[in-house]
């Protein structure tokens, strides 16, 4: 048979390659729906009010008007691990997504084989031979199915992925940063507090002490206010402490290892809580980076169970292979050359594609249902930190009348008490009872500011989808 009857013969076989692949193409069975529990639908509107508001900026954090908070936010920005990491895991999703890719692309290899062999002829002579056979050798993936397609479509949704979940860290990173500076001017200013106390209580003492070796009050009166002075003086430390181990947890969040101590901005009381504009509930679905993560996590597993459900079908592929052999038996090259197909259907895999199927239709339910999961927690955290925004502003108010009573309180108790018209027990209890106020008072302020920082993190900070196309 000549050369160009072989070609033909070839040609005619991977004719037939397409008809019998279509001829198997009802192989792989019905596609599994989406649960319909994992559908989200938004509610219709916030359960509370927002008041006054502006639109978010992607550098929210300026809007709180204190310089080091600033600096502190943009720092960890440049020096957290949790950041280096999402960034990582960015570069290995594009890394896979030119694999996928590559996947579909023909393939072109050089191979070279030689050889020495020594033979016997039927007469019983001896013949040596040297051979030398480079060739190129091509192969190029018949994707009549989509089943690469599907992979490479799965591998470009999970970069998008991938650069929204770096997205979702870098709002969390900014916003637990914020809000450890702002907890730790809390810390600072009820430390001040305490201290102011214990520089009061320690006048109260002195006083007690003059009165009692006057003979004015009794022993005691005296051992009431010193029990009190070192109640005051115990809580020094501890609020020191607190302050101390804030540092640590913000020196954590910037990566700053050079650093000694973390500056000091304007004081809590300086500071307001800007206004902000929550939008509809529908809209939220695309303000926030872990809710488009999860978005298109699922889309990605939905192409991860569209190529698993292919593999039932026959996986096609054409070869050709040319050279050149060298032989010291024939003198001058030989052309060598081929071309043909190849046809991969599976009969019996042992339940193998079937349970590969299966895990992929298993997967794709979880990221629905984890998807769902993170919009109800969306929707929640935003109504949560507006709740909180008002009632904790309503409790502030109460709150400074309470301290301002008991200021009024405590400087009529303590007159009464210098005349002589009442007893010191008095005047301790109104200490006791203004102490215990602004401390408080410090402390709701620290959690409407805390409010206030999560808020932006569940509204998604300013961030917007179209990021993930640049």
């Amino acid at each position: 048979m000549t050369q160009l009857s072989l070609r033909r013969l070839s040609l005619a076989a991977l004719a037939l390659v397409p008809v019998v692949a279509l001829l198997m193409s009802g192989c792989a069975g019905p596609r599994p729906a989406a649960p319909e529990a994992a559908a989200v639908t938004p509610p219709p509107a916030w359960r509370e009010q927002a008041g006054p508001a502006a639109p978010i900026e992607r550098d929210w954090w300026r809007r709180y008007g204190d310089p080091v908070l600033t600096q502190l936010v943009e720092t960890a920005l440049r020096n957290n691990p949790d950041l280096g990491i999402a960034a990582a895991r960015l570069a290995e999703a594009n890394a896979q997504q030119r694999l996928a890719r590559a996947q579909m692309l023909p393939t072109l290899d050089a191979v070279a084989s030689g050889g020495r062999s020594r033979s016997l002829s039927a007469l019983g002579r001896e013949s040596l031979s040297n051979t030398f056979e480079p060739q190129l050798e091509a192969a190029l993936p018949l994707d009549l199915y989509g089943r690469l397609s599907d992979l490479q479509q799965a591998a470009r949704l999970g970069g998008i992925a991938a650069h929204a979940a770096r997205d979702a860290a870098i709002l969390t990173v900014a916003a637990s940063t914020a809000r450890a500076y702002l907890t730790l001017r809390a810390f600072d200013a009820q430390l001040q507090v305490v201290r102011d106390t214990l520089r009061a209580r320690e006048t109260a003492l002195r006083l007690a002490r003059r009165r009692a070796e006057a003979g004015y009050t009794s022993e005691l009166e005296l051992e009431q206010a010193r029990a009190e002075y070192e109640a005051t003086a115990q809580a020094v430390p501890q609020a020191e402490l607190a302050v101390s181990q804030q540092e640590n947890a913000l020196l954590l969040l910037t990566g700053d290892t050079q650093a000694t101590a973390i500056p000091r901005g304007e004081p809590l009381s300086a500071l307001r809580i800007p206004a902000l504009a929550p939008g509809l509930p529908a809209e939220l679905l695309r303000r926030r980076p872990d809710l488009a993560q999860a978005e298109y996590q699922l889309a990605a597993s939905d192409a991860n169970l569209s190529a698993a459900r292919k593999a039932f079908l026959p996986q096609i592929d054409l070869t050709a292979s040319t050279g050149l052999l060298f032989t010291s038996a024939v003198s001058g090259p030989i052309q060598l050359w081929s071309i043909g197909g190849s046809i991969l259907a599976p009969i019996f895999a042992g339940g193998r594609i079937e349970a590969s199927a299966d895990l992929a239709a298993a997967q794709r339910d979880q990221a629905a249902f984890a998807y769902r999961r993170t919009a109800l927690a969306a929707f929640r955290e935003v109504n949560d930190n507006l709740a909180a925004l008002s009632r904790l502003d309503a409790q502030a108010q109460r709150l400074r009348a309470q301290r301002d009573a008991l200021a009024a309180a405590l400087r009529h108790a303590t007159n009464r008490y210098r005349a002589g018209y009442s007893p010191y027990l008095e005047q301790l209890d109104a200490q006791r009872g203004l102490l215990n106020a602004e401390l408080s008072l410090i402390q709701v302020e620290a959690d409407r500011f805390g409010a206030s920082v999560a808020l932006y993190q569940a509204l998604g900070g300013g961030w917007d989808a179209a990021l993930l196309r640049q």
